[in-house]
């Protein structure tokens, strides 16, 4: 009758093993799948970034260079100029978001000022 518990419980024993095996590997699923939908959110998220940055430019240059033609009227002279420093600009925003080239450091846009902001 010993024999026959021992068999019982050892039979318990590995069902539970298994079951435990089983969900651990369920539960390490659900979390891979988090952490892939959590990178894809943010890869989403960067080319959203990276696509406006660059649009924004051109159409600021490219108003800009409209006004400029429209005020001074130097025809389509000034949209164009204009909207090839927007494309410009957009490109080195672009540049600047991935990490290709880095932003000016805060000691490097300074001109030369004294310790209260003055110029000297």
């Amino acid at each position: 009758m010993t024999d026959h518990r021992e068999e019982d419980l050892e039979e318990r024993r590995r069902r539970l093993t298994t079951e435990l095996a089983e969900r651990d590997a369920k539960v390490k699923d659900d979390e891979r799948a988090e952490i892939n939908a959590d990178q894809t959110r943010k890869g989403y998220g960067m080319a959203m970034k990276i696509s406006s940055e660059f649009i924004s430019a051109i159409i600021v240059g490219a108003i800009l260079g409209y006004l400029f033609d429209y005020f001074v009227g130097t025809g389509p002279w000034g949209m164009i100029v204009m909207l090839l420093i927007g494309f410009c600009a957009g490109v080195l925003n672009v540049m600047r978001v991935v990490g290709i080239v880095a932003s000016p450091h805060p000691a490097d846009r300074r001109l030369d000022l004294d310790d209260k902001g003055n110029g000297r």
